[in-house]
């Protein structure tokens, strides 16, 4: 699958400066604030003095030296851009200006231009005549320079790694749920061809047996391929819409079984528009009448059911047919392995720990199969 490149990227080096500037700006002022306030506070314990003047020039040299480092910065970025453009070159932002080559020259711009800069502005507003440097003796201004370059390089630096491993934080998750979509996506692949071809070997068997029911049946496979096409490329649908799917293939079984299948399908209004991993349930229904139902003689009843506790959801689906001899809940009757873990994978892709699915013999006999799953809060 092709990479696509974040639109900055597309943008070019200036517009990716620019938006990083942006997102970087509150927390960069922040520091720089609490930077030249610490700076300040020092010189006046070391020496006494106007605490007024200490912040004023202690202020204006910091914020100095952040406008004239970002400007430069941005300035880079505009420079590459016209230079990639002058070689027929595509504008593109990877790599710029999160490491020392983005950094370090507008570093060197920084030391050479923003001490003078917020000293002469520190002078306009102070009323003093210090030549662009501090009044307070040649150590102090030295001092005060020092710590203002280094604590701005530092924050720098600081917030370019916290960025550059929040943006590769960023990429991790998405890849992480691109990898969870193409796995449910091969998951349902899986499922759609298992359940079909058991429909197809039961449809030959009624082709020989009862050929009016069998083009009866086929009539619904056709129908019940229609509508579950869609449901199945969407990842998500409301449980409406499976309550819908479910119906269709209980139909659909109903024509092969006749009156030995009888269901149940309880769905509380207020439930209906919540949203849950398409198709869902059909493994379980599946596994309930061929594993369950097809069995015994007389068949049975199947009941699914959603229900909300607290802040979860319960989907049950329970059948009265055959069940399995006693290896414990959590244990499938023979041949029902796929579904089971189709159903339990695609829990643990979309929900991870948050979701279960737990199989126990039924009340009176047969089998319940419950799945627990958070609340859509959306």
């Amino acid at each position: 699958m092709p990479t696509i490149a974040p639109p900055e990227a597309a943008a070019g080096a200036f517009a990716a400066a620019r938006s990083r500037a942006r997102r970087r700006a509150p927390r960069t002022l922040g520091f720089m604030a609490a930077l030249c306030l610490a700076i300040a506070l020092l010189l006046w314990a070391f020496d006494g003095g106007s605490i007024g003047a200490k912040l004023v020039y202690s202020f204006a040299i910091g914020f100095a030296c952040y406008a004239v480092l970002e400007a430069a910065r941005l300035a880079q970025a505009l420079l590459v851009d016209g230079w990639r453009r002058a070689r027929g070159q595509a504008l593109d932002a990877a790599g710029f200006a999160t490491g020392w080559r983005g950094v370090l020259p507008a570093l060197l711009v920084m030391v050479a231009a923003g001490p003078l800069l917020g000293g002469s502005l520190a002078d306009a507003l102070t009323g003093n005549a210090s030549g662009g440097l501090l009044q307070f003796g040649t150590v102090q201004a030295r001092v005060t320079v020092a710590l203002t370059l280094l604590g701005t390089a530092a924050a720098v630096f600081a917030l370019s790694t916290l960025e550059r491993l929040a943006s590769a934080r960023a990429a991790a998750e998405a890849a992480q749920r691109q990898a969870a979509e193409h796995r449910l996506r091969l998951l349902q692949s899986q499922l759609e061809p298992h359940m079909l071809f058991n429909t197809l070997a039961n449809l030959r068997v009624l082709i020989a047996l009862d050929p009016p029911r069998a083009q009866a049946m086929l009539d619904r496979l056709i129908a019940f391929l229609r509508s579950t096409l869609d449901a199945s490329r969407t990842g998500t649908h409301t449980l409406a819409d499976e309550f819908a799917r479910l119906d269709d293939y209980l139909a659909l079984m109903a024509v092969r079984m006749g009156p030995r299948l009888h269901c149940t399908l309880s769905l509380p209004p207020e439930l209906a528009r919540q949203r849950i991993p398409a198709l869902l349930l059909q493994p379980l229904v599946e596994n309930a009448i061929r594993h369950g139902l097809e069995p015994k003689v007389d068949g049975g009843c199947i009941e699914i059911t959603a229900a909300r506790e607290g802040p979860r959801l319960r989907l049950a689906v329970r059948d009265s047919g055959a069940g399995w001899s006693g290896e414990g809940a959590g244990h499938a009757p023979a041949g029902a392995g796929f579904g089971l873990q189709q159903v339990r994978e695609r829990l643990a892709t979309q929900f991870g720990d948050a979701a279960r699915l737990q199989l126990e013999p039924a009340a009176g006999g047969g089998t319940l199969a419950t799945l627990s799953l958070p609340l859509d809060q959306t």
